[in-house]
């Protein structure tokens, strides 16, 4: 039996009250250094008012400087960024709701004039929809690529800190993780590079690294770009294996995207835009779980989806276990009273 929007849902050590997900949703409210600002925490709060969510996820704050992606975005790359993570946090608590962060390095996609150096990537190549002029990154080097998986370590040591119950880890939308996994932005021929477990390869280390710095005391979450519907690029073939990886490394969720097509679809208008992906990736979560006696990790979809009665209709067609809500709640504060 399928669930529905209604149906609680245990992530990690939380239980979610319900099925519904406030998707990240960049708001360029901090300060230009990435402080945590008043207005930021009244955001999530606006949002979470009523306690009707099932879960709030923050947009994206970057782990390290050089993967800065915008202006204000918020930062969690520092240890003295906890203060003021703590307060958005606890905007949301006050609601009586989960909140997790999500953590991000943007690669290639960090501008030269908000980093002020040279973009770094797996290859010399630049994202597909990159602004034309943007300048070809530099190659990471292996110890560039530890450091920064122990930047993403840190972040969710600070996450924890900060009181969030847990931290995503964005590997979607073109930014650095997405960078690797896509073969139209990975050209190398190290243990990085070529076959689907090395493009893997960095976002397991860093899922290892986060378990390894907070344990289970925080759920963890990937959302992963698992499909770049261009040519050349990743496949929904791959986003299945991938998924698989993911749950094989423990991971508590699996939040479905889209990857160098960014976070919309061409030509899709109907609910749930990357649910010929999330279907099958969910099959295939269940049944390697099958397999080995646990339970499937559970799958996000976002995308579309402005309705309670939307993410109902995926939910029961098996699509997803849990519908995410972006741009509609964005737009209107007051959205989750149509629960």
């Amino acid at each position: 039996m399928y669930p529905h929007v209604h149906t609680p849902l245990s992530l990690g050590k939380i239980t979610l009250r319900n099925r519904i997900v406030m998707a990240p949703m960049a708001s360029a409210k901090s300060e230009r250094d990435g402080s945590v600002t008043q207005a930021l925490c009244d955001h999530y709060a606006e949002r979470a008012q009523g306690g009707l969510l099932g879960l709030v996820e923050t947009e994206h704050h970057y782990v390290s400087n050089e993967g800065r992606a915008a202006a204000r975005q918020a930062s969690i790359s520092r240890d003295s960024d906890v203060d003021g993570l703590a307060r958005e946090a606890e905007a949301v608590h006050a609601c009586e709701t989960p909140v997790f962060v999500q953590i991000s390095h943007a690669g290639s996609a960090a501008p030269q004039s908000v980093i002020r150096q040279v973009a770094v990537a797996p290859s010399p190549v630049t994202c597909p929809g990159a602004k034309v002029g943007h300048p070809l990154p530099r190659e990471l080097t292996r110890d560039e690529i530890r450091r920064i998986v122990e930047c993403f370590a840190r972040a969710a040591a600070r996450a924890r800190l900060a009181g969030f119950d847990g931290v995503e880890v964005h590997a979607a939308h073109g930014y650095l993780l997405d960078q690797f996994f896509s073969p139209m932005t990975n050209r190398r021929d190290d243990e990085y590079g070529g076959p689907l477990r090395n493009r893997m390869r960095i976002i397991l280390q860093v899922v290892d690294a986060i378990r390894s710095e907070v344990g289970h005391d925080l759920a963890l979450s990937v959302r992963l770009g698992g499909c770049d519907y261009r040519e050349g690029g990743s496949t929904i073939e791959d986003a299945t294996k991938a998924a698989v990886l993911l749950q094989g490394a423990g991971v508590d969720l699996i939040s479905l995207s889209g990857g160098m097509n960014y976070y919309s679809r061409l030509h899709t208008l109907e609910p749930g835009w990357f649910k010929d992906m999330s279907r099958p990736v969910r099959d295939a979560l269940v049944g390697d779980a099958d397999e080995r006696g646990a339970q499937p990790t559970p799958v996000l979809l976002t995308g579309g989806i402005k309705l309670p009665s939307q993410a109902d209709a995926l939910l029961a067609e098996g699509s997803c276990d849990l519908a995410g809500v972006g741009r509609a709640i964005l737009n209107n504060e007051r959205w989750a009273g149509k629960l």
